[in-house]
């Protein structure tokens, strides 16, 4: 125990929120370092690593036949294990001092819902890229660390991180989840229902990038007043084969996430459903606090409190809420050992 104290000293350690979207790093007495998205393109003639991060992500949907731009993460877990530690070996060496004394100690958030399996893949990734010791923390508690919710008091505090892959909601109370629920739903099936519903209405084929941008522009959860928002997209006819430009409205957007909207709500009800009590009571007086980048879907706020009949309070910095509160934990060895679950 001591030797490792010692370590401690000699060592830059790390906060990473390794996410299916983006992943952020924090680094101790520093913050949030690194905030790039989770995507590796590999040429695959030479199976080397050509560019990681945001330089990968320009590259997707517009590499050669063999170049492959992808995103190794999948629903909040590993989809493929070996891009993955190469992803994590180029975070932690862009913001490891390498002339550290020792690899450095990380701590690292993932989805309530992570099987074991899972998780094991997630600490032998964090292993083969050099870490010293590995903790893992789900990412609803880490999120209620980071947006400053007391959670070692004996009241419920109630979180949504809805991220790229995942949407957890958990009800915690004493330093630990009494009740969470996720589903599968965020981001990333935002994106690929307005493919769809672009694809189906307007016979166009858009990429996801494209996508993302209708979704950050002119999507909603709910009306909220007459802004009659559109945007103009270009793509490919999928009829004529040739690229041609159509306008999308607000409301069709609204339209295309309704269901991806109603399955993160349906989850919300059904976690209030299984709360105690007594928990109950502080969550009708202490309200949803959501965080995570769907947090800044326009609308989700107002949709949530029309939906439970609670406050509901946006974290002031939902992108970064998992990656500061894992990043809290470093400094806190007794905090970090009641948290983590691996």
């Amino acid at each position: 125990m001591f030797f490792k104290k010692v370590l401690g000293f000699f060592s830059n350690d790390l906060a990473i929120d390794l996410g299916t979207a983006n992943t952020l790093v924090f680094l101790r007495n520093k913050g949030v370092v690194c905030d790039e998205p989770s995507v590796v393109a590999v040429d695959k003639r030479k199976n080397r690593v050509l560019a990681v991060g945001s330089e990968a992500k320009r590259m997707l949907g517009k590499t050669p036949s063999y170049i492959q731009a992808v995103r190794p993460m999948k629903d909040g877990v590993i989809a493929d294990f070996d891009i993955t530690g190469e992803m994590l070996k180029y975070f932690i060496a862009k913001v490891h001092n390498r002339t550290a004394f020792v690899s450095p100690r990380i701590v690292i958030g993932v989805p309530s819902a992570i099987t074991q399996v899972e998780r094991r893949a997630v600490r032998d990734a964090a292993e083969a890229s050099g870490a010293r010791e590995i903790f893992l923390i789900e990412e609803p508690m880490a999120a209620a660390m980071g947006v400053g919710l007391p959670i070692d008091e004996p009241y419920g505090n109630m979180i949504v991180d809805i991220g790229g892959g995942t949407s957890d909601v958990a009800v915690i109370s004493l330093s630990g989840i009494v009740c969470s629920k996720a589903v599968r739903v965020g981001g990333d099936k935002m994106d690929e229902a307005i493919v769809n519903y672009i694809k189906k209405t307007y016979s166009l084929l858009v990429g996801d990038r494209t996508a993302e941008q209708i979704k950050i522009e002119i999507g909603s959860a709910i009306e909220i007043d007459k802004s009659d928002l559109s945007m103009e997209i270009k793509g490919r006819d999928l009829i004529s084969g040739i690229p041609k430009t159509v306008t999308i409205t607000e409301d069709e957007v609204r339209d295309a996430l309704a269901e991806s909207v109603s399955l993160i709500v349906e989850t919300i009800k059904i976690t209030l459903e299984n709360t105690p009590p007594e928990l109950a009571s502080d969550i009708v007086d202490r309200g949803i606090v959501i965080a995570g980048g769907g947090a800044l879907l326009r609308g989700l706020d107002h949709l949530l409190r029309k939906e439970t009949d609670l406050p509901v309070v946006i974290a002031d910095d939902p992108l970064s809420s998992v990656v500061v509160g894992v990043g809290k934990a470093l400094d806190d060895l007794d905090l970090l050992k009641r948290v983590s679950i691996y």
